[in-house]
């Protein structure tokens, strides 16, 4: 089953990239626990819970806070439930019109199919910086 997680994981990345949401809300379990990094800036809603709360509290102000927002993510570990994945962030913030590049990595929890759980870790001084709060 540990294939078949990296697989899910890694459509939810294409979906992302293509802007194909229905995709990922499908991959999410209906009581998904989503945690953004601490000081990152929508850790505010931490934990979301459901796909609802993510796509609201998550993906939809990284698609109208951040122009060119994208996880390029390479690199996929398979820890059988758990998948790890890790890359960079890439955007600019149009208020301050700086670009960020931060590293980053996921920790994905899969259980029947379905993602339970996601923990982000992200150098969220880079994205401070950008944001011109730092």
């Amino acid at each position: 089953m540990s294939a078949e997680n990296v697989a899910i994981v890694r459509s939810i990345y294409d979906a992302l990239a293509t802007g194909d949401i229905p995709t990922v809300v499908n991959a999410l379990s209906p009581d998904v626990v989503w945690n953004e990094a601490e000081s990152f800036p929508y850790a505010d809603g931490n934990p979301y819970v459901g796909p609802e709360a993510v796509l609201s509290g998550v993906f939809a102000r990284l698609a109208t806070e951040w122009d060119g927002f994208g996880a390029l993510m390479p690199d996929f570990i398979d820890g059988g439930d758990k998948v790890v994945v890790t890359g960079r962030y890439v955007g600019t913030y149009p208020a301050t019109g700086k670009p960020m590049n931060p590293q980053a990595l996921h920790l994905w929890t899969l259980r029947d199919g379905k993602v339970v759980s996601f923990q982000q870790y992200v150098d969220t001084l880079a994205v401070a910086k950008a944001m011109g709060k730092a």
